[in-house]
């Protein structure tokens, strides 16, 4: 997760609880993606606090550092290593094609685009192959760059002999994405231009509320799911995704009560499942030292890997060790 923006309920409900679950089932790696990050200019001491939220709001969620690696990326140089090794093996078409730096870059002069922008598939792609990864949990608008990690690694592991595991996306059947608020079309977004998109992890009760009440809604005052319905299709995910109730649930029980009275009780509903989480939020907050040690020992946890992952792929290439024997 990149450490940019608001971190908001999409992110914690699409991605992070998913990942915490993982962790019965996987040795999961979790990164706090600060190469990623500078693609685009951040301010120093807005990236520096960002890589704590991020790193905090892991923690926070439910991940372990004592059964998951949790770090940050700059603190294993193995992943811009990595990434330059595959640039070699990359081709220009392929980056070009990228539906995500087709978005970011749409409207800017080609020549004023950073390479950093149009090269990030490539590191991502370190990112995974580093790790030996048999599963990527990945939103389906991730598919794409997946699709670009699985090609690298089969086209090095076929030029030089194998290196690299070659992995596999793993993507939520349902229930993954959170929309806007304001825009039920628009996935919700760390970098919306209005505050009204998004429900901050940190906000407060009174400003959660606010934001649910001025929520879109759509035509008509059914409180139901439907094509012809994406706003309130979006509430009573939220509403499900909170509370755990089934949609069809939630649907019987405002049938015939309109907007106003639902969107009052999701507040409740949100505000009430957010505040656990808040309050570890704040905790860690207090105690940077804590999460600096948990991603010292991650940082440790994941070189080892790393290593042994970059060993071989010297070798393969035929980069001559440092120390020989």
């Amino acid at each position: 997760m990149q450490p940019t923006g608001m971190l908001h309920i999409g992110n914690y409900l699409g991605a992070l609880r998913n990942w915490v679950e993982l962790q019965a089932d996987y040795d999961c790696v979790y990164c706090v993606v600060d190469l990623h990050a500078i693609t685009l200019r951040q301010p120093r001491k807005q990236l520096t606090q960002a890589t704590y939220d991020v790193a905090d709001l892991f923690l926070a969620s439910g991940i372990d550092p004592q059964r998951s690696i949790v770090m940050v990326q700059s603190h294993v140089p193995y992943h811009a290593e990595l990434a330059w090794i595959l640039n070699t093996i990359t081709y220009m078409g392929e980056l070009r094609r990228m539906t995500q730096f087709k978005d970011k870059s749409a409207g800017v002069e080609g020549e004023s685009i950073g390479v950093g922008l149009f090269d990030y598939p490539v590191l991502q792609a370190a990112d995974i192959l580093l790790y030996q990864a048999n599963a990527v949990p990945v939103g389906e608008d991730q598919r794409q760059h997946i699709e670009l990690t699985r090609d690298l690694a089969e086209r090095f592991n076929n030029a030089f002999g194998k290196a690299f595991t070659v992995p596999e996306p793993l993507i939520r059947s349902a229930g993954g994405r959170v929309m806007g608020l304001d825009d039920p079309l628009k996935k919700m977004s760390k970098s919306a231009g209005s505050d009204a998109n998004y429900i901050s992890l940190t906000d407060p009760p009174d400003v959660i509320r606010r934001k649910i009440k001025r929520a879109v809604t759509d035509s008509g005052s059914e409180v139901r799911t439907g094509d012809d319905k994406p706003a309130l299709t979006n509430l009573l995910t939220i509403y499900h995704m909170f509370s755990g109730e089934p949609v069809d649930v939630i649907e019987a029980r405002y049938e015939g009560h309109g907007y106003a009275q639902f969107k009052q009780d999701l507040g409740e509903v949100v505000v009430t499942a957010l505040a656990p989480l808040q309050q570890r939020l704040a905790e860690l907050a207090a105690d940077k030292a804590y999460t600096h040690a948990v991603l010292r020992e991650g940082a440790e946890r994941a070189e080892a890997v790393a290593e042994r992952t970059m060993r071989r792929v010297r070798d393969r290439v035929g980069l001559i060790p440092r120390d020989p024997g």
